[in-house]
């Protein structure tokens, strides 16, 4: 109810002071002998009625505003002016409306400014969180929600964040102090670098002014791509020098052989050319498998988009090396791979794995024996150590497939299981070599399988064999949870990793 309907009485005090003058001057022209009090009283009749009905019209036009207000006060969509009765309420109805039409434009305007700014920041692909000054997370768009998962809002930062450098820094930050950036390492489900800047943010009051309680902006950008090529480099100038050395020292003793001694003696120089072709062969293919590795290495934090069917992958794979293995006179076998789920990854990685366990099994098994491939459903429970709100949010078991390949070999020993898939390591160095191994087989495999969120596993009997298995999460679940299980290292028989060569 409005207030002009509760005060009526403000109408009649108006009425009645305007009225007074009226009076005054009829009583007086009466009390001069200049009017007829007849005539007086007739014409202060007249004009209380003229003034009875212009206040009646006027408080009507009044009720009719005040309504009409109320009415438009809360609404979204325009709403035209009731019928009034004067002049000045029909300007001021026509003014209401026109005001109200400019306000609900000017608020369409500011909530479709205000969407594509959230639109923008949602599509972000840094994370990118609002901390208020009790260190609370008020705000945090898709990427930061993926990273650290949704239950990281209204609550403390350090409950996802667990980096005492960030958090220290935000502290400085909401203190007054400068945007600060910091460093950290996030290490699951792939270790990553993050670069980290927290910059203050002042956000304005209802009224406009600035808020004295200060928020902080904090934004993660990945810089891991940066610091694996810087890392790569280093390592490609390390590992190029040491594992090249001897095959170039063979070439150019040999070349300076064939050029001096045995310049004119054919069979020592079929022999050195033989010996020359074997090295070069060996330092192309380190060369290549180190490119290979770098490449992966640089990739190994991002997440494989494409689906693969791993049986007809790993038959494929098969077919391809059936050759080499009739050469030993070792039969492949496939077991299983019916209704297998497809799995999310990069299908010329994978065919690179299988390529690698499978060739591995062919070298390194015993002639005459069989190779067994082994494809099944399988459980893979989610990475050991896994910390930390995505850690709480992880399903207990992930649904994938798992890959067996199993050799009648010689084995591995439990010794060298925690080191075999580091780069150049081979339990038999000069077996590896002899047999065409770069040792970075299996360090191959073993970043390819962390790229993919998976695991590998070894069993091994010295005297009997070994079985490298690779477990990988299927589609179902990489659409549900993001997170897989991550590559964890474990002692004895299911240590991570593989033979040093390939």
């Amino acid at each position: 109810m409005s207030r002009l309907e509760t005060r009526p009485d403000r109408f009649v005090a108006i009425a009645v002071l305007m009225l007074a003058p009226t009076a005054a001057l009829l009583g007086a022209l009466v009390i001069a002998g200049r009017l007829n009090i007849l005539l007086a009283l007739a014409a202060f009749a007249l004009v209380a009625a003229v003034t009875a009905v212009a206040r009646h019209l006027v408080l009507r036009d009044s009720r009719l505003i005040a309504a009409y207000l109320d009415q438009v006060r809360d609404r979204r969509t325009p709403l035209p002016p009731p019928q009034a009765r004067t002049l000045t309420g029909a300007a001021l109805l026509e003014d209401i409306a026109q005001l109200h039409q400019n306000w609900l434009r000017h608020r369409e305007e500011i909530e479709h400014r205000l969407a594509a700014d959230e639109a923008v920041v949602e599509a972000l692909h840094d994370p990118l969180m609002l901390v208020d000054d009790k260190r609370k997370v008020g705000r945090a768009n898709s990427a930061a929600r993926a990273l650290f998962g949704d239950r990281m809002l209204n609550r403390d930062l350090a409950v996802s964040v667990r980096n005492p450098d960030v958090l220290a820094a935000v502290d400085a930050v909401l203190a007054g102090g400068d945007s600060r950036r910091v460093e950290f390492t996030l290490p699951l489900p792939v270790e990553r670098v993050l670069e980290v800047r927290v910059t203050p943010f002042r956000p304005a009051a209802e009224d406009g002014a600035p808020q004295h309680e200060i928020t902080a902006i904090v934004t993660l950008h990945d810089i891991t791509a940066i610091k694996r090529s810087e890392q790569m480099r280093a390592d490609f100038v390390a590992n190029a020098s040491h594992e090249l050395r001897t095959p170039l020292s063979t070439l150019v003793g040999f070349i300076e052989t064939l050029r001096g001694p045995a310049r004119d003696d054919a069979d020592a120089r079929d022999r050195f050319l033989a010996i020359m072709q074997e090295q070069a062969g060996r330092m192309s293919r380190l060369v290549m498998d180190l490119l290979s590795l770098s490449r992966i290495e640089l990739d190994e934090h991002t997440h494989p988009t494409g689906e693969t069917n791993v049986a007809q992958l790993v038959q494929s794979v098969v077919a391809m090396l059936e050759l080499k293995a009739a050469a030993r006179k070792i039969t492949i076998r496939v077991q299983g791979g019916e209704d297998l789920p497809r799995v999310q990854g990069d299908e010329d990685q994978l065919t690179q794995v299988f390529q690698n366990l499978i060739d591995n099994a062919i070298k390194y098994g015993r002639e005459q024996t069989d190779v067994v491939v082994s494809l099944e459903r399988a459980e893979a429970p989610p990475a050991p150590g896994a910390t930390g709100i995505r850690a709480r949010q992880a399903p207990q078991k992930v649904a994938g497939i798992k890959v067996s390949v199993t050799d009648k070999g010689e084995g591995i020993a439990r010794t060298h299981l925690p080191r075999l898939t580091e780069r150049f390591y081979r339990v038999d160095a000069a077996r590896s070599r002899a047999l065409g191994g770069t040792g970075l087989g299996l360090a191959i495999v073993k970043h390819i399988v962390n790229r993919h969120r998976g695991r590998l596993t070894i069993d091994s009997e010295v005297g009997k064999g070994s079985t490298f298995t690779v477990h990988l999460p299927g589609v179902e679940k990489a659409a549900e949870k993001p997170e897989k299980p991550v590559p964890q290292s474990a002692p004895n028989l299911s240590q991570e990793g593989g033979r040093g060569a390939a």
